[in-house]
């Protein structure tokens, strides 16, 4: 099953689908992040960046992600990457994750706006049960970023994560239902509905 191709915007936020040709403008940004440090991805070369680009667009195809590269529309420049994954179409669930970006845009309110953006087609479109996020224990920004979205955390799967020099990290589960959606949408996005 392939996923339809989406493209989610606002004043500020464009988020494209994520292309091969897209590693030329992603490898500058790929150099400023530590992505392997707390995630099992690495994009720390551009081989392992196309690697990265070509699992995500093999998982599109197999119907399991919907894969974004991120622009922002003020600075009218990349920013990084994300996605929409584990998509489970009979179950009405999905994790928004694998977001990278500049240091630059960290802090901004830019990655709010992202995550407002997803979502509302996560569950006004796709008409979706519930959106997980998955977190490593140490990411404190990381968690204190999703818990700010209004997702709530579930639990701790610990030690299920190979990361960096083979360290075994806990992920932190957090999650959002389609029936908490209306009233998070209106405390913690109303500025951006």
């Amino acid at each position: 099953m392939i996923l339809p191709h989406v493209i989610l915007e606002n004043n500020l936020v464009l988020l494209k689908p994520l292309e091969s040709s897209h590693d030329q403008i992603l490898w500058p940004i790929a150099q400023q992040v530590d992505l392997y440090r707390f995630g099992s991805t690495d994009v720390s070369s551009q081989e392992k960046l196309r690697d990265y680009i070509k699992n995500a667009l093999q998982e599109a195809s197999d119907g399991k992600s919907i894969p974004f590269t991120i622009y922002n529309k003020q600075t009218s420049k990349y920013v990084g990457s994300t996605r929409f994954g584990h998509i489970d179409t009979k179950n009405k669930t999905l994790h928004i994750g694998w977001t990278w970006i500049s240091p630059e845009t960290r802090g901004t309110g830019f990655n709010h706006q992202m995550k407002f953006l997803m979502l509302r087609y996560a569950f006004e479109t796709m008409q979706f049960e519930k959106v997980e996020f998955r977190i490593d224990e140490r990411n404190v920004v990381s968690r204190k970023a999703v818990e700010k979205l209004g997702a709530t955390l579930e639990g701790i799967l610990r030690k299920n994560i190979i990361v960096k020099n083979g360290f075994r990290r806990s992920s932190c589960c957090y999650g959002i239902l389609k029936e908490e959606w209306k009233d998070i949408k209106t405390e913690r996005f109303n500025h951006l509905s």
